[in-house]
This record gives C-alpha cells, sequence and structure tokens, in this order.
C-alpha cells in the first residue's frame, strides 16, 4: 500500500489566521469569541493531519 503525503501547509495558515481571529474577536466582542473556536479545533486538526 503506498502512502502519499498531503500537504498541511495550507492549514497552518489558516490555524493561524482563525487564531488572530479569535484574538480579534477577544478584544472586541468577548463574548462571542466562542464562535471562532470551531475554526481554530478543525484547521488544527486538520494541520496536524488528524481528520
Amino acid at each position: 500500500m503506498e502512502t502519499t503525503k498531503k500537504s498541511t501547509g495550507i492549514y497552518w495558515i489558516l490555524f493561524l489566521l482563525s487564531i488572530a481571529g479569535l484574538v480579534v474577536t477577544y478584544v472586541y466582542a468577548g463574548g462571542y469569541a466562542s464562535l471562532v473556536l470551531p475554526f481554530n479545533f478543525t484547521f488544527f486538526a486538520k494541520a496536524l493531519d488528524l481528520m
């Protein structure tokens, strides 16, 4: 069986952008910061190739 290596660079970039979005959302609208968390977890899992 051959295994192919996936490129996860785009997911790392999206993860870092979602962290920046979380910080901005937390600073300006603290109560809504939890709306950004699904993006953080999803992109982090994809960047580590868990999904």
